[in-house]
């Protein structure tokens, strides 16, 4: 595949992601908490579209209070500067419900990963990222750094 055809097969899920996150938040009624702090936890799943590649991204957060989280991820290119390789990282992020007076369903934060890409390579990365819980236990998630993602979050 060339890599034209790559990034119009990655803007086109791109886009069908979004507009079925889209539709799920505008149809929801349900009420929900997005981050409840000490023992939260998610499980994140979407597709990155920039910073070191396109491909697809996973992520596991553990609330340690009420303003902090830390958790593991790893992403999986298919094209960009690591076209075919992969970044895992550990991930940090704070939680401005606290400070901000924010609807419980949204959660908003700011957060840095640091890792391996590829075989030998170390890799950071900082984003500010927003959830939006529509219904208990599920949420759409977009990222927005040199790591950023958009996808969906999963509460355990």
């Amino acid at each position: 595949m060339t890599y034209s055809l790559v990034c119009r097969i990655n803007i086109s899920i791109m886009r069908k992601l979004l507009i079925v996150l889209i539709t799920l938040i505008s149809f929801s009624t349900l009420q929900a908490q997005s981050f409840t702090g000490q023992g939260d936890q998610k499980l994140q799943a979407g597709f990155t579209f920039y910073g070191y590649g396109t491909g697809i991204k996973a992520t596991y957060d553990y609330g340690l209070n009420e303003s902090f989280s830390i958790g593991v991820g790893a992403n999986f290119f298919n094209s960009g500067i690591y076209s075919s390789g992969f970044f895992i990282f550990g991930r940090g992020d704070y939680h401005f419900q606290e400070i901000i007076d924010i609807p419980n369903e949204l959660d908003v934060y700011i957060g840095a990963e640091l890792g391996l890409i590829g075989k030998s390579n170390f890799g950071i990365g900082g984003h500010i990222g927003a959830r939006y819980e529509f219904a208990n236990n599920l949420s759409a998630f977009l990222e927005v750094g040199n790591n950023g993602a958009i996808g969906v979050t999963l509460s355990l």
